[in-house]
């Protein structure tokens, strides 16, 4: 929103500025002086459904066993048909939080997100907090591939006048967050961000941005992909039959395997929660180059969001080798632009464990089982351009902390 003011511009004719940008820099400051002191943004619930299964219980085994692709999909190519496996999310058990027949309404990409939405409040202990004071900022990196497929075959087969609306209406990225807001009734500012590879860390940052500014006194954040057979047939082209061995750290070879899930998170100031947090959400940066981890503090943890692309892998090679200790749970739920989120929850139930129960690492340092001892741990994913987004956690250390 702009809005004219006179005298703000060129030669005192007035000029344009941004609303936000006018009651931004006020809002901030009485923020900060009701505050007293920095806000701390504080993960308070977790919710999560992917291939590895439903819950923050199932995602936990599925990072200590390093759980494989159950899932199995089938992809029409010029060769003949083509069954590979694929990290596939079941979303039944939404029907605990949705009436069925309002379920019937909804595509499977926003029956995701709403049901990692529902078990983020849950696992928060559904806290009584003002919902029209509470932001929703949704990651995803590719939106609702089947709808907007289904709209577009509908499109190019009967025309325009006879395209199919419902498609349409749930062709738009913002589909899952209305969905959400309108089930949860979270009626303060929403925002989809889609941006491939850096869409998690991006969004992030304007959560973590909204909470800083006191533009909302709660946030609830969450990435979604949906896996599509239109996806599918791209991946054959581009890098042919896929096994199920995903080796993120293996950098020489293309191991990535197809994966669909969302994972929302609970996020507001420490001082507003009443029970320990998984973690704190200390910073969330982006970037483009070389990246260099010299600004993190010397203990900490890097978890790597390497899944597999050998386009991506040449940027994460040269963190091998260094003072950090390198992590990854990527083979627990698979390759999408969505699963830089899951890093983020694997890393927060580590530090709420105390305890590293990634399924890979390399480090001589680190591993399974080994105490974090009050380390931070780094989030950090990598685009095929060089691009990087860097979130840093770091570990509640008690109520005085």
């Amino acid at each position: 929103m702009f809005a004219r003011i006179p005298g703000y511009g060129g030669q005192g004719e007035g000029g344009f500025v941004s609303v936000a940008g006018l009651w931004g820099p006020k809002l901030r400051y009485r923020h900060r002086q009701r505050r007293n002191k920095p806000l701390r943004t504080a993960i308070s619930g977790i919710g999560l459904c992917g291939g590895f299964g439903t819950g923050i219980e199932a995602f936990r085994k599925a990072l200590e066993t390093g759980e494989r692709a159950k899932g199995t999909v089938t992809v029409r190519s010029e060769e003949g048909p083509f069954q590979g496996p694929a990290y596939l999310a079941d979303t039944g058990p939404l029907d605990r939080f949705v009436e069925r027949k309002a379920l019937r309404r909804l595509d499977h990409f926003s029956k995701l997100a709403l049901l990692a939405a529902c078990l983020a409040y849950e696992d928060a202990g559904d806290p009584a907090w003002d919902r029209s004071k509470t932001g929703l900022v949704v990651a995803s990196g590719y939106g609702p591939l089947t709808t907007t497929f289904a709209f577009l075959d509908s499109f190019i087969e009967s025309g325009d006048k006879f395209s199919s609306p419902t498609p349409f209406s749930h062709s738009v990225h913002n589909a899952a967050l209305a969905q959400v807001s309108m089930r949860l009734g979270i009626t303060g500012p929403g925002l989809t961000v889609s941006q491939f590879e850096m869409s998690v860390p991006s969004a992030l940052l304007t959560a973590w941005t909204w909470l800083e500014e006191g533009r909302v006194d709660s946030l609830l954040f969450g990435a979604v992909d949906e896996y599509n057979e239109v996806l599918g047939y791209c991946w054959h082209r581009l890098f042919g039959p896929w096994g199920d061995d995903l080796k993120p750290l293996d950098f020489q070879r293309q191991t990535a395997v197809p994966g669909e899930g969302a994972v929302f998170f609970l996020l507001a100031d420490a001082e507003k929660i009443d029970r320990p947090p998984y973690a704190y959400v200390e910073r969330v940066r982006l970037g483009r180059g070389p990246y260099e981890p010299a600004s993190l503090p010397q203990e900490a943890c890097l978890v790597l969001g390497a899944d597999g692309h050998k386009g991506c892998g040449s940027y994460y090679r040269p963190l091998l080798g260094r003072s950090y200790p390198v992590l990854c749970g990527t083979p627990s739920y698979g390759s999408f632009p969505a699963g830089a989120a899951f890093d983020v929850a694997a890393a927060a139930l580590m530090l709420k464990e105390g305890k590293i129960t990634a399924s890979c690492w390399h480090s001589g340092t680190v591993s399974k089982g080994c105490p974090l001892e009050g380390r931070p741990l780094c989030c950090l994913k990598m685009g095929p351009d060089g691009e990087w987004g860097e979130i840093l956690l770091t570990p509640w250390k008690g109520k005085d902390d």
